[in-house]
């Protein structure tokens, strides 16, 4: 099997988000579930790659959409990962913050709207903070799964993972609990950069 995408590191110890996230959790999220999609995502490349030396295309509608499930999943998780710190800075500075005030009118918005995004998914998915550069504005999308309903082109900023297998064991069915506790050791510093990063790079 390739070894195009492997499983990161994270920042911290499994016991750094404490008491929002369990060390548990954080151990099972991370070492099983999104190891699961770095795995799936090389298979897929190989089982492309294997049709194509058998010159074999009946499966590539269902192939495509496995590569991008995995890939998008552990995309996500790799960003979700960076957009939690046990030294969180818990409200966004500088840029962001203007950006956030602009377009949703304020911080406390921001997170109601996401917060509604991940209470009203219907069945698995994300809550997206994300760069759109054609009207060069902050948006929020609500991604089912790892990879529908999003913007074509638009940039990751902050990253809420709503699949059951991120609070259960912490928080069971209370959605809102989990969400309320990511607030908490979500950091606005990494954050700030990555936005500072996309807007300077972004053509106007």
């Amino acid at each position: 099997m390739t070894s195009t995408y492997q499983l990161p590191d994270l920042p911290y110890d499994y016991s750094a988000l404490k008491p929002a996230i369990s060390p548990q959790l954080l151990e099972l999220h991370h070492s099983k579930h999104h190891a699961a999609y770095v795995k799936g995502a090389n298979e897929a490349l190989d089982k492309l790659a294997s049709a194509r030396e058998a010159d074999e295309y009946s499966e590539i509608g269902r192939l495509a959409k496995l590569l991008a499930f995995n890939v998008s999943g552990h995309i996500l998780h790799s960003l979700f990962w960076t957009c939690m710190s046990p030294n969180a800075d818990h409200t966004p500075t500088g840029k962001l913050q203007q950006a956030i005030d602009a377009d949703f009118g304020s911080f406390d918005r921001l997170k109601k709207q996401m917060n509604a995004s991940i209470a009203q998914l219907q069945g698995s998915g994300w809550a997206a903070l994300v760069w759109e550069p054609v009207a060069r504005r902050l948006i929020v999308e609500q991604v089912y799964d790892h990879q529908s309903n999003v913007g074509q082109g638009t940039d990751l900023v902050v990253v809420l993972d709503g699949w059951e297998h991120a609070y259960y064991l912490d928080y069971l069915n209370d959605k809102a609990a989990w969400t309320q506790a990511f607030w908490e050791v979500a950091d606005w510093k990494s954050a700030g950069a990555r936005f500072d990063s996309l807007t300077a790079n972004a053509p106007k």
